[in-house]
């Protein structure tokens, strides 16, 4: 069984990932990702009993808002919900007495070996 630590590791690279892939307008990758972090927060929330079903039930309007901001291609959108979202994880780590793991909007882009910018605009 995956250690949690491991499971929120790969959701806050997921996390990151989403954000550059919203701001490139690759929506497709965007979506892609936001898939995959909700894969890993329903699997965290099935595998660790500690983790409060309504904490994660919570992140469901922010995602379904990111959903929606992906499909319009709308960059607006698609930041004020990653905010949501970002801010929701946050009290998810409050609430779970782990207030010190604080997430936040990407400021550099880590990812230096990937393309985030949809094909046709690299």
């Amino acid at each position: 069984m995956p250690r949690l630590g491991d499971i929120m590791d790969t959701a806050q690279m997921r996390h990151t990932k989403l954000w550059y892939a919203g701001k490139a307008a690759n929506w497709a990758l965007a979506a892609f990702e936001l898939g995959q972090l909700k894969g890993g927060l329903v699997e965290a929330a099935q595998l660790y009993s500690g983790i409060p079903a309504s904490n994660v039930t919570t992140l469901a309007a922010p995602l379904q808002a990111l959903a929606g901001a992906i499909e319009a291609k709308d960059g607006r959108r698609f930041a004020k919900a990653y905010g949501e979202l970002t801010d929701g994880c946050n009290s998810c780590h409050a609430a779970m007495g782990r207030s010190f793991i604080v997430m936040r909007q990407p400021a550099d882009q880590p990812f230096g070996d990937q393309v985030f910018s949809p094909q046709g605009k690299r």
